[in-house]
């Protein structure tokens, strides 16, 4: 004969399912708040916004452009793109995908942050149906201290 489950079985395994299902929203809810800094007029910085918000980052606009906090921030020109962000201590440049911003954010790497250089078209924001599907391929790279930097993910 099979035991039945008790009443405390029913009561540990509906709190662990709760738990489970809110883990992805609490993990959510502890990131920092993201800062970005770009044209007013800019479409593809506002969908790299708006996907990074579907994905449960909160965002914080700034409609002055980029190119002087770039600076202040310490990111290189040479990673530059149309919009920089600030996130926990560390610079995001361009179209960087969120995966890469919250591995940044659990990582820690000594580093100014990360950035993909330019705009290549099939990045988060570069992706809309007026680019009709097409997918470059980029790198999303890890920017030291001392300026230089190396591969930190790559999408092909």
């Amino acid at each position: 004969m099979i035991p039945l489950p008790s009443r405390r079985h029913f009561l540990l395994t509906g709190t662990a399912l709760a738990l489970g299902a809110a883990l992805p929203a609490m993990a959510s809810a502890k990131l920092p708040t993201l800062q970005v800094w770009k044209s007013p007029t800019c479409g593809c910085c506002k969908d790299w916004i708006a996907y990074l918000q579907k994905d449960g980052f909160s965002v914080q606009s700034f409609d002055e452009g980029n190119a002087a906090i770039r600076a202040r921030l310490g990111m290189p020109t040479r990673y530059g793109s149309c919009h920089t962000a600030r996130i926990g201590g560390y610079v995001v440049e361009g179209h960087v995908p969120a995966r890469e911003i919250r591995r940044v954010l659990a990582e820690k790497p000594d580093a100014i942050g990360i950035a993909v250089p330019g705009m290549p078209v099939g990045s988060p924001g570069m992706d809309g149906p007026e680019y009709g599907g097409r997918r470059d391929p980029y790198d999303v790279v890890l920017v030291l201290r001392d300026g230089s930097s190396r591969v930190y993910a790559s999408y092909r």
